[in-house]
């Protein structure tokens, strides 16, 4: 019992003292077409993110849901017949920049790899990507860019738009993320 008080009592004061920067508006988008056929891409502009700076520690929640198509029948079909967002309605990530550094970070983009868990439609896939770092007015900005394949997430595509709908799904997010008080 006094261990696990110590041990809670030891992770509040952690992350009580960490420095931690959020934004409830980042933008991730994403393409899914092949390049012969009409362009299958969708922005979502409400995706949150948090990094505590002491640790690296980033986690991001975005709603399927939230994906904003320019054709609304895309959209429907995302929905209901890929994503199943009734059933699955949010994706998560959670991992840690690596060798990570808050006051290193400049005025200038800076390489940064981040391992982590990427969990869409209950599936789990450990993945590591790139991101750039900059810091910005009260806080710093992430970008990201990259593919995941549609089948790690159990996405099936039926034949009959197999050759319009590509199994290697483009993703770039967007985040400017302030100094949370």
């Amino acid at each position: 019992m006094r261990r696990r008080f110590l041990f809670y009592f030891l992770f509040l004061t952690t992350l009580a003292s960490a420095q931690k920067y959020a934004t409830r508006s980042g933008k991730t988008s994403f393409i899914g077409s092949e390049e012969t056929f009409e362009q299958i891409k969708a922005v979502n502009n409400v995706s949150t993110s948090i990094v505590d700076s002491s640790s690296g520690d980033i986690a991001i929640l975005l709603f399927i849901s939230a994906f904003n198509f320019e054709i609304s029948l895309m959209q429907e079909h995302f929905n209901e017949n890929y994503m199943d967002s009734s059933r699955y309605p949010k994706a998560t990530f959670s991992g840690n920049i690596q060798n990570f550094s808050f006051e290193e970070l400049s005025d200038y983009q800076k390489e940064h790899k981040i391992h982590g868990v990427l969990t869409i439609r209950g599936i789990e896939k450990k993945i590591t990507i790139s991101c750039r770092l900059k810091k910005i007015k009260n806080g710093l900005s992430l970008k990201t860019n990259f593919n995941v394949f549609a089948s790690d997430f159990e996405i099936k595509i039926p034949k009959v738009v197999r050759n319009k709908i590509s199994q290697e799904i483009n993703i770039t997010a967007e985040y400017d993320l302030i100094e949370k008080l």
